[in-house]
């Protein structure tokens, strides 16, 4: 008796590019270089790109490194903490960049791949082909990718933070040579509350706030968490996600379940905090 081979799955893709004309371009090229790849979806901003992701599940996702609100990094780290387990494998993810030869270096020790803006088609194919040959590795086994970033998520938060550390907004040297934070201070009504900051239990961003919780109090401070991060002394306070940073001391135990999964329990707080994948490697015992 023959036995019929089950065809490939069509690979399937996504694309976060806020200029669209370049999102255009970039559609029609891949149709042009690999005319078997579904475009699935295409977004115009960070969010979109990460609702849609999850999703939609695509074996593929291009974004771009500089979109409003949320950069592509930002979307590769929310992606890797949100992504379920289910056996889904995590996407090939590809960064969509401007021509920087430091930003480029980056993305090759980091491992990921990346598309030149504007888009460069015999750089494109060779993309193409990697993640052809990414996709064809890990069907048979049918199951997580080895490739990049999928099965190693503690290397791309690494990945991730070099990445962040050389793309970020602002001067690099300038965040750094900032005394870190002593003091919050938060408005409430006509006054300034200070708030030393060896008080703070853990801040959360709350959309384009920051919630800055002690042990008996609640602030809200008009301070995005990506801007609030560099002057904080960052042996100190941890990211445990990419909306909440915790202070160490106030740490009292962390404890892992069978899936894996880190959460926090908090010296003064009543709440328990649970620590994304891609900072979970954190947490090991001495």
């Amino acid at each position: 008796m023959t036995t019929l081979s089950m065809p490939a799955p069509t690979p399937r893709a996504l694309i976060a590019e806020d200029e669209p004309l370049l999102a255009t371009t970039l559609r029609a090229e891949l149709a042009r270089l690999w005319p078997d790849l579904d475009v699935v979806a295409v977004v115009g901003d960070g969010q979109s790109a990460v609702e849609q992701a999850l999703a939609l599940r695509p074996d593929v996702c291009f974004l771009d490194i500089r979109m409003p609100e949320m950069s592509g990094l930002e979307v590769a780290q929310a992606l890797a903490e949100d992504w379920p387990d289910d056996g889904a494998p995590f996407p090939l993810v590809v960064f969509v960049t401007a021509y920087d030869q430091y930003a480029l270096q980056a993305f090759e020790r980091a491992a990921f791949d990346y598309v030149l803006k504007p888009v460069d088609p015999a750089r494109l194919a060779q993309t193409c082909m990697r993640l052809r040959d990414a996709l064809a590795a890990r069907a048979p086994a049918g199951a997580a990718s080895t490739a990049i970033g999928a099965a190693d998520p503690a290397g791309l938060a690494a990945a991730v933070e070099r990445l962040r550390a050389l793309l970020g907004p602002g001067d690099p040297s300038a965040t750094a040579s900032q005394e870190p934070l002593r003091v919050i201070q938060a408005g409430i009504g006509n006054a300034i509350h200070m708030v030393p900051i060896d008080e703070v239990v853990y801040f959360e961003a709350a959309d384009k706030y920051v919630r800055v919780l002690t042990a008996t109090r609640e602030y809200l401070i008009r301070v995005a968490l990506r801007e609030l991060l560099p002057r904080l002394d960052a042996s100190r306070f941890w990211q445990i996600h990419r909306g909440t940073v915790v202070r160490a001391e106030a740490i009292a135990s962390a404890e892992r379940d069978d899936n894996g999964r880190v959460t926090l329990r908090l010296q003064g707080r009543p709440e328990r905090l649970v620590v994304s994948r891609l900072h979970a490697p954190r947490f090991k015992a001495m």
